[in-house]
């Protein structure tokens, strides 16, 4: 559908390539039993991923800042919880959480495959707004840094998706018109609103079984992308 107009593919990493909640989920594990955190892991994520999601959004929008989101979503989930934690532990989770979620590498189905289909035939890029030292190691460990030219986070931009200027960066840096671009991520919001503003065409890599919708062509595995590239 898109193979004689698009020459550069913009992707999302977590949600989208790299399995952030399985990646998070033995993160979580690993660091609540080596710190006796007396919570069940599915007690504690049940708890912890929407709350994560909203600061996220919160830090997106600028309401937050990074330091912040990184304390609050631990604290708010312990104070949910109803668990009392000192302030202690919650800076010592937070360290070896950002510490330990690189070191797991588990990618989505056929998330490989593509990029491997893709490469020989368009130049590949990420937009993250995630942040920069977290990002680069999870690419290298991951074993897909080599697939992309260029990576965008929004540390670098300084500003986040949905914000235009990122998108513009990250055309600037590939040499590539919007209108021969494709982003592909799992924000409604932040990827794909994010990049149509700007002239792109988008696909939905729909990872949280969110509701049709308008926007653009949804799929539902990454294998899907060979209709459309």
């Amino acid at each position: 559908m898109y193979k004689e107009t698009v020459t550069d593919v913009f992707f999302d990493l977590d949600h989208t390539l790299w399995d952030f909640e399985k990646n998070s989920a033995l993160t979580f594990e690993k660091i609540l039993s080596e710190n006796s955190v007396q919570i069940a892991l599915d007690d504690f994520l049940k708890v912890y991923v929407p709350l994560n999601m909203d600061f996220w959004k919160l830090f997106r929008e600028g309401k937050i800042t990074k330091e912040e989101l990184r304390y609050q979503r631990l604290k708010t989930t312990f104070v949910r919880l109803g668990y009392a934690v000192s302030d202690e532990l919650i800076f010592r989770l937070s360290e070896q959480y950002i510490a330990y979620l690189s070191s797991y590498n588990h990618l989505f189905p056929n998330a490989i495959h593509i990029l491997n289909y893709l490469k020989p035939s368009y130049k590949l890029h990420i937009i993250t707004n995630g942040f920069q030292e977290v990002q680069d190691k999870k690419l290298r460990n991951a074993n897909i840094d080599s697939f992309f030219g260029q990576v965008v986070n929004s540390e670098m931009a300084g500003v986040k998706k949905p914000d235009p200027l990122i998108f513009k960066i990250a055309l600037q840096r590939a040499n590539a018109l919007p209108e021969r671009s494709m982003m592909i991520g799992d924000s409604i919001e932040a990827d794909i609103l994010g990049a149509k503003a700007v002239g792109f065409h988008t696909l939905h890599f729909n990872a949280h079984k969110e509701p049709a919708h308008g926007y653009c062509d949804m799929i539902h595995d990454l294998e899907e992308i060979k209709t459309y590239l």
